[in-house]
């Protein structure tokens, strides 16, 4: 087990480039790790611990495929949430998380409870029960966290805290048996169906994977992961996420009309999800789907899913060939795509509020029409992302925070490690 003087000696050093790339703070991490591990022995008295860390993800192509089956280019991002961990003797999780109340769940009952719905309590009974169906062990264990995963930023600290919680019982009780893969599909049942969120698995899956991966969603229980072990700085430039502010509040039946309307396409077809439908199908057949479904926006978004479908191959394969100039204009194609097509930059009901479609305005103006920028995440407020050269990263930053803040622009590295245990 770890122990607060490991932490003091060094212990960790050598896990921190694979967590955090290669432009981290040493003391600055050994300062975090190790008010956690006081914090732990405050609150639950224990001097001996095992440490564990899930990052954040990043969506780099894709966007809004998913959830109809598409395919999807992500990265596991250097900011992460940490834990330190130690069992119990009894059948009881206690998890107190900087900033929330604490959570308690009795592992003697893993029904979903409904009053836990929406809450930690329902994603913590959610993984044990998917752990407990596999014919896994489970079983007590309390645990203090601390997370750089920005909130409400479309990094995914959610996600991040399902996949931490999986992997602590993965750890824990069965050696470790279990893939990321395998821990991603445990934290989307749980926030399925314990939680109460119809999520797709893309974000579990980027968070727990370790680096840019590309997947591939044909089939969603068995998911294909290819991983391609490349950062961007190899090539000198920063990835960048800059939160514009916007409100994510009563935005439900904006991002749920994406599926929708993708989905009533398909079902002109008579399939469930578009990534059934033939591509040379759907594009023959548009004025029959246009004069069917009387909606011109469904139609767009379908072709957005179509030809991003063929756009992630495309960056994957450019990413393979280290074709840098070739994967940044896929990207801009990317983001023209989402703007256009799938129409997904600001809130129709809201049209006066743009943030998003205001800093891309914005990038172009300080990096040139060439810069390379997309919507990040889901849309209709919130991020986008940027892909910044070293000699523009301070200006870049500088001018996007006078715009939205101290704080707003956040530059991201790629994570090789995946979601572990990194001491005991």
């Amino acid at each position: 087990m770890a122990t607060i003087t490991d932490i003091q000696n060094g212990a960790l050093h050598h896990a921190y480039r694979g967590l955090y790339g290669s432009t981290y703070d040493t003391d600055d991490q050994d300062r975090r790790y190790l008010a956690l591990a006081e914090e732990h022995l405050r609150l639950f008295k224990e001097r001996d611990f095992s440490l564990f860390s899930t990052a954040g993800r990043s969506e780099l192509g894709g966007n809004h495929t998913d959830h109809n089956l598409g395919r999807v280019i992500a990265a596991t991002i250097n900011l992460d949430t940490i834990a330190a961990v130690s069992r119990r003797s009894d059948n009881t999780i206690t998890l107190i998380s900087e900033g929330y109340p604490a959570v308690e769940v009795d592992l003697s009952s893993l029904e979903k409870v409904d009053r836990e719905e929406n809450t930690t309590e329902a994603l913590v009974r959610g993984i044990a029960f998917a752990f407990k169906e596999r014919g896994l062990a489970i079983g007590g264990w309390q645990a203090n966290t601390s997370s750089r995963v920005l909130k409400g930023s479309g990094l995914s600290s959610s996600a991040a805290i399902e996949v931490l919680c999986a992997t602590i019982f993965n750890h824990l009780f069965n050696d470790d048996v279990l893939t990321p893969v395998e821990l991603a599909i445990i934290g989307k049942f749980a926030e399925n169906h314990y939680f109460g969120k119809p999520s797709g698995l893309m974000d579990q899956l980027a968070c727990g994977s370790g680096g840019i991966v590309g997947i591939d969603f044909a089939d969603e229980q068995n998911p294909r992961v290819t991983p391609i072990p490349i950062s961007f700085s190899d090539w000198g430039y920063h990835l960048v996420i800059v939160d514009t502010g916007g409100n994510h509040a009563n935005l439900t039946p904006e991002y749920a009309s994406v599926p929708i309307e993708m989905r009533s396409v398909a079902a002109f077809f008579g399939k469930a999800q578009l990534r059934e439908v033939a591509y040379n199908d759907f594009f023959a057949s548009i004025k029959e789907v246009r004069a069917s479904l009387a909606n011109d926006r469904a139609v767009l978004r379908a072709i957005h899913f179509f030809e991003e479908n063929r756009r992630v191959e495309a960056m994957l394969h450019a990413l393979q060939e280290k074709d840098i100039d070739a994967y940044l204009s896929l990207v801009n194609q990317s983001g023209e795509s989402s703007f256009c097509f799938l129409q997904n930059l600001y809130p129709t009901t809201l049209p006066t509020e743009q943030g998003l479609s205001l800093a891309i305005a914005l990038t172009l103006s300080i990096l040139g029409s060439e810069a390379t920028v997309r919507v990040h995440g889901g849309g209709f407020a919130g991020t986008i992302q940027a892909y910044v050269k070293d000699e523009d990263l301070e200006q870049y930053v500088k001018k996007m925070e006078k715009v939205f803040g101290n704080g707003s622009a956040t530059v991201i590295e790629i994570r090789s490690t995946a979601t572990a245990c990194i001491a005991e």
